[in-house]
């Protein structure tokens, strides 16, 4: 796959991916391990992120290696070091008993923290202040929710007060009175009245109707504030409930990263028809080949993955979705009832001519059927064409055959009509260039030879506009100019598309962006559904310096989750052995392997920049030696040959 730089420069397919990192923290047999600024052998600086308590700040952009939460573990009383035990006598210091354990980002990821959550088992200043955070949130959005049921409840009410006689209106929390009874309450007086200063609980007025109805809305704002202050003590209890973690975990702490990813080479696409692929290159927007009106493609596909997986879905569906972006229509497609290949190659004619009309600057508008004309002519066409009419034969005639509908044959109308236009505008065109082709010979060095060349331009330019049109191979077209105005629509129609650069059969001469030069094949261009899969180039890039080894074998581990190596297998083996590259065999199968020793002295030898030394015995054959000992097998090595002694 292709794709255009404009895809990247305009976030087409940028897309945010939350990831999740866990630290646990556990109780050991010697002692807590506790999550702390203050670990050893950190600088200032890779904890200028991390708050008081330890953990990072949301907003905080961070990159692979970066603390997340710094966490230290006890470490047993080991044995010190002769230069540590010296450094201790000089400094006087206790040896520290603790080791950096801290959650750090890791290889590939970078982005931004946008959450964290800490949940825990024992109570402490940072969970107490985390707990505390979370209730006055619950808190705010609870008295939030409150305050706009109170103002919904006061403007019904305001409406439901209009016009009527008070019978009791107190104020809140007295038994004086807030307006006398009988007093109307007009628009004037209620613009005067505070209702949240009224005692809603007494509220009365003359009209026993209007009483009920004002009693049934403050009733129901009181049920949905209950509702609201129930739902928020649940969701305290929850929030002052300890947490339910594993056993031996007494902390967790969860940090979430936001990242957002452009796509690039080596991400993976695919279309709705099982044409998945890889992005290969993103070129330059001017390098892409473009059509004939200038406008360049976003996206190139091979056209080797349709014949052979025989998905002609994506053909179909790119010339549908050309014809629905020039025409304004939405295509649905359901599996078995999907437009059939003579309904888009009609679909095709009409968006085509649209698509000619710009292209030639013609002055005549294409028709341009609403969507209901469209879903009208669709059904139509049902109608009039055979079952296994191909998408080249379904041409714009059929939209006159007998059986269509009165509104379908006025668009048929509406089509001739249009090529008849186009066919007088071309052919003005052509005998207007050839008028100003005579203007400029009549200068005084071409009237010679009798003035022949002159006398040729005039009659060519004295021509009817049927002539004209005949002269520049478009037969049909020039037929609907002829004196009986009959022509094959479907045949004018090609002659109208090629002169556009478009073929009858729905491709485009497409140009070089590079060189402006066209490609020798006409190329299927439209509009098709492409997605970015989640198999992303940056989650799967990966390289191994030194790494972790199995503990058996002594290999290096496999998988990037491991920081594993690549796997080089009896094939690659052979291949070697083809070349006949011993000394490369031989690293392969030991030092960049299993040989414990040699490779430990092959990395001392690339330092000191020595040369390397002789590999020794690989792990694996130790394995070997074992297994045959457990089978019963006495295995011994010698240092000479059997039958050299």
């Amino acid at each position: 796959i292709v794709l255009s730089e404009r895809l990247v420069k305009d976030d087409v397919y940028s897309s945010i991916h939350i990831q999740e990192l866990e630290l646990h923290v556990r109780d050991t047999k010697r002692g807590q391990e506790e999550i702390t600024r203050e670990i050893p052998n950190v600088s200032d600086e890779s904890v200028v992120d991390l708050d008081e308590r330890g953990i990072v700040r949301i907003g905080a952009h961070v990159k692979p290696g970066d603390i997340l939460v710094g966490k230290i573990t006890p470490k047993g009383e080991t044995e010190l070091s002769p230069e540590e035990k010296l450094l201790t006598a000089i400094f006087g210091e206790k040896a520290k008993d603790v080791k950096d354990s801290s959650l750090k980002v890791p290889p590939g990821m970078a982005g931004v923290v946008i959450d964290v959550k800490i949940f825990s088992r024992i109570e402490d200043q940072v969970v107490e202040k985390d707990r505390g955070e979370r209730i006055g949130e619950v808190r705010r959005i609870e008295n939030d929710e409150k305050a706009r049921i109170n103002t919904v409840m006061l403007d019904e009410l305001g409406h439901l007060l209009q016009g009527q006689d008070v019978a009791l209106m107190l104020k809140a929390g007295t038994v004086e009175e807030y307006l006398p009874s009988g007093t109307k309450l007009t628009a004037a007086t209620l613009q005067d009245v505070d209702l949240g200063d009224v005692d809603l609980k007494t509220l009365r007025v003359a009209n026993k109707a209007s009483n009920e109805r004002i009693r049934s809305s403050i009733d129901m704002a009181a049920q949905e504030r209950a509702r609201v202050e129930e739902k928020a003590e649940d969701q305290i209890d929850k929030i002052l409930q300890p947490d339910e973690l594993p056993p031996g975990v007494i902390q967790l702490v969860k940090v979430y990263i936001a990242e957002k990813r452009k796509i690039s080479v080596g991400d993976k696409m695919a279309g709705r028809h099982g044409n998945k692929g890889i992005v290969a290159r993103i070129v330059p927007e001017e390098d892409m080949p473009f059509l004939p009106d200038g406008t360049p493609v976003d996206i190139v596909l091979n056209p080797l993955g349709v014949p052979s997986r025989m998905n002609v879905g994506q053909i179909l569906e790119t010339h549908l979705g050309w014809a629905a972006r020039i025409l304004g229509f939405e295509a649905k497609t359901p599996v078995f009832r999907g437009a059939d290949e003579a309904e888009i190659g009609v679909l095709l004619r009409l968006a085509g001519f649209r698509w000619a009309a710009e292209s030639l600057r013609l002055q005549h508008a294409a028709p341009a059927p609403e969507s209901a004309a469209i879903t009208r002519m669709v059904q139509d066409l049902k109608k009039v064409t055979g079952e296994h009419t191909t998408m080249l034969q379904a041409g714009a005639g059929l939209l006159g055959a007998r059986g269509a509908s009165a509104e379908t044959k006025e668009l048929f109308q509406a089509v001739r009509g249009f090529l008849t236009d186009a066919a007088r505008e071309l052919a003005e065109r052509e005998l207007a260039q050839r008028r100003q082709e005579l203007e400029f010979h009549r200068a005084p060095g071409e009237v010679k030879n009798g003035g022949r060349p002159v006398k040729d331009l005039e009659k060519a330019a004295g021509v009817s506009p049927a002539e004209a049109l005949e002269a520049t191979a478009k037969p049909a077209l020039a037929a609907l100019l002829g004196p009986k105005a009959e022509a094959d629509v479907d045949a004018a129609a090609d002659e109208l598309l090629r002169a556009a650069g478009l073929t009858p059969a729905g491709k485009a001469r497409l140009r070089d962006g590079r060189t402006g030069h066209p490609f020798e094949g006409e190329v299927t261009v439209g509009s098709i559904y492409m997605l970015k899969l989640s198999h992303l180039v940056d989650d799967k890039i990966h390289a191994r310096s030194i790494g972790p080894y199995s503990l058996v074998t002594q290999q290096p581990l496999a998988g990037k989750a491991q920081f594993g190596g690549q796997r080089f297998g009896e094939m690659e083996v052979w291949a070697l052995e083809a070349y006949g590259a011993a000394h490369v065999l031989q690293e392969m199968l030991t030092v960049k392997s299993d040989d414990v020793n040699g490779r430990s002295k092959v990395y001392e030898a690339i330092v000191k920049g020595q040369n390397l030394p002789e590999p020794g015995i690989p792990e694996s054959f130790n394995v070997l030696v074992k297994e045959l000992q457990a089978l019963g097998l006495k295995v011994t090595l010698g240092t000479t040959e059997a039958g050299d002694e």
